[in-house]
């Protein structure tokens, strides 16, 4: 059994492009990082604090507790050198467990391969000492161990997450070709909303950009949707503590009556999708659904909010050749509708983004999966901008 309250090396790993977001979500937690990467921030807190930091984050992908770095040159080595450690400390003979590695070596052609080997060791240390053999698989239901091997340096975690805290957990229908929760974060911390002023979007989709505006203006966080995770299998886990660490999570949640979150689409059954998403959240009540063309979304007057674009881009949905149209229709509509407020389009097709006619004043890099993308920000300012 291991000791909840030690402190030791943690990595939490996020999307590419996303650590600044992270960054600045882990400091607000009470956290101070040591190191920050393009795909993982660097700390040093206890599995304790890791219970947390996995209820509260929503752009990270996993939070991983090092258990042991060590020298690996060849794959012949994995073996006797992940044998050696005491996995007594960490799982029972009954516990389920599961492998991940991420490879960089010559000696490996396929990580699938290292998992099975490691694998292979824990379980040969367990039915060496008491004849009784733990089941394994490629589930992330019990606990998991993440290995990263790169030349010739191997470290193992405990993947305290388990499965992804990318995927927040509410939305039950996604649409088409919906934007990842933790996509939709960071983005909009990336985008400087205040959280009080108006958040609008239209073009909303399965409303992942409205809800995740919703959630944040409130305090409520991904924890509240989750109820397992990979340190709930890990020997020294008490219960007791990731209850209270939920009630506070729970308290956390507050209503800000003046909240104006306006979310529109033209398809009716993109509107029931997103406020079936926006229940489950337990945010629908906080967000005016409208159906209509974009171009008739309410928008306040008198107010200096954010407008937010999520369109098609040519890659997934549509095709390209019907989209310059659209484009043009959205500059048009923030030029005419949108005065005082910021505008910003997030799109994987930069040429495409020309149509919209405005000049940005930032480009803010992100992926969306494998395209490369940018969040186009516009100051929409009223009468003749400087």
């Amino acid at each position: 059994m291991i000791d909840f309250d030690k402190k030791g090396k943690v990595v939490i790993t996020c999307k590419d492009r996303f650590s600044p977001y992270l960054e600045r979500e882990i400091i607000d937690l009470g956290f101070m990082p040591l190191e920050v990467h393009r795909t993982h921030i660097t700390l040093e807190v206890s599995l304790n604090d890791c219970i947390s930091l996995n209820m509260h984050l929503r752009t990270a992908s996993h939070v991983l507790y090092e258990i042991k770095s060590f020298y690996l040159h060849k794959a012949d080595d994995i073996y006797r050198r992940v044998k050696t450690i005491p996995w007594e400390d960490y799982i029972n003979e009954s516990t389920y467990f599961s492998v991940i590695s991420n490879v960089d070596n010559p000696t490996v052609d396929n990580p699938l391969f290292v998992n099975v080997r490691i694998k292979d060791a824990i379980v040969d240390r367990f039915r060496e000492a008491s004849g009784i053999r733990p089941d394994s698989g490629s589930d992330l239901e019990g606990a998991v161990f993440q290995m990263f091997w790169k030349d010739t340096q191997a470290t193992l975690y405990i993947n305290t997450s388990g499965e992804t805290l990318a995927k927040h957990g509410y939305r039950k229908i996604p649409g088409d070709a919906p934007m990842l929760e933790a996509l939709a974060s960071a983005t909009i911390y990336a985008s400087g909303w205040d959280r009080q002023s108006p958040f609008i979007n239209p073009m909303c989709g399965s409303g992942t950009l409205a809800i995740e505006a919703a959630l944040m203006a409130t305090d409520r966080f991904p924890g509240l949707f989750r109820d397992h995770y990979g340190f709930m299998h890990i020997l020294g886990y008490d219960q007791e503590i990731y209850q209270k660490i939920r009630a506070k999570v729970e308290r956390k949640v507050f209503v800000n009556p003046s909240l104006k979150i306006i979310a529109s689409d033209i398809s009716l059954q993109a509107l029931m999708f997103s406020k079936e998403n926006a229940e489950t959240a337990g945010v629908a009540d906080l967000i005016d659904f409208q159906q209509c063309d974009f171009a008739e979304t309410e928008v306040p007057e008198g107010k200096e909010g954010v407008l937010f674009f999520n369109p098609e881009y040519g890659e997934r949905l549509g095709e390209e050749n019907e989209l310059p149209e659209t484009y043009q229709r959205m500059g048009d509509f923030m030029k005419q509708k949108c005065a005082g407020y910021t505008g910003f389009v997030f799109t994987g097709n930069l040429p495409l983004s020309k149509k919209i006619g405005l000049r940005t004043s930032q480009r803010i890099e992100f992926y969306n999966g494998t395209i490369d993308c940018r969040l186009l920000k516009y100051e929409l300012f009223k009468g003749k901008g400087k």
